[in-house]
């Protein structure tokens, strides 16, 4: 058995496909973790949807950002980005019954010394802190007020954790630091707006995995997000966005010996 994580496909089902065929991959023996945005941008995300839901228990999905979007949007957010390519998935025949299982997968999922969410963790959050909070959203997610939650999902205040939040402004901290962070200030004070390349933070913040002594480097978090980063390996993270959707690579990596696994996009 071998288990691979692979982000962010964002539509792109054909090189989804490949990377499949180029892994070999065998849904009775091996797993997938994907790291979050299955959907959006990209021209396929209905062909995505379906493909990764028929693996079953092979595939482990973590909710991103534009999956949530995408949730958004069927329960009647307004506000739609004009680039958006959902319309196959909003209009399909199946649309509840992918809708209903993309609304129960995690937003942070851990196993041995791994931890896997799409974009990152803030610094005073311990892995096991940082699931017990994904878990909340995941019970809104499931929750009779889900319609409710997801249409006061959107926004970026407030932008940094306190233990006394409440309501939809806790739930909004949680998912905006585990789908949306990518820079910080040391104390976990977050850069919403920012998506640019690691030397372009704006001032005070730091790339969230570069904040000296964060409370997470007890795993290795797998993560994407962040097509400016690319894919990117170092002590403690692996990156796994390479911009398929921008016409980048699609990026695998074995998680059991390291190897890593692009396909063109």
């Amino acid at each position: 058995m071998a288990i691979y994580a692979v982000g962010d496909i964002q539509g792109c089902y054909c090189a989804l496909q490949r990377m499949l065929e180029r892994l070999a991959f065998d849904p009775a023996a091996d797993r997938l973790w994907v790291v979050g945005d299955l959907v959006n941008r990209g021209p396929e995300s209905l062909n995505v949807l379906r493909l990764v839901r028929e693996l079953g228990d092979a595939a482990t999905v973590i909710l991103g950002n534009h999956d949530l979007y995408l949730l958004m949007v069927a329960a009647g957010f307004k506000r739609r980005d004009k680039d958006d390519t959902l319309f196959q998935v909003l209009e399909a025949p199946d649309r509840d019954e992918l809708l209903h299982w993309l609304a129960r997968r995690p937003l942070m999922h851990v196993e041995g010394d791994h931890a896997v969410v799409h974009a990152g963790l803030l610094p005073q959050w311990t892995v096991t802190k940082a699931q017990a909070l994904a878990g909340e959203v995941s019970a809104a997610l499931a929750g009779p007020d889900a319609k409710k939650f997801l249409l006061h999902l959107a926004g970026d205040r407030p932008d940094c954790w306190s233990e006394e939040l409440k309501g939809w402004d806790r739930l909004r901290v949680i998912v905006n630091a585990l789908t949306r962070m990518r820079f910080c200030t040391p104390n976990g004070r977050m850069a919403l707006r920012a998506k640019g390349p690691v030397h372009k933070g704006p001032p005070g913040t730091l790339p969230w995995f570069a904040v000296p002594d964060r409370f997470n480097r007890t795993h290795t978090i797998v993560c994407g997000h962040w097509s400016a980063l690319g894919f990117y390996r170092t002590d403690g993270l692996i990156a796994l966005d390479s911009g398929c959707v921008w016409g980048g690579k699609l990026t695998a990596v074995r998680l059991d010996d390291g190897e890593v696994f692009q396909v063109q996009s």
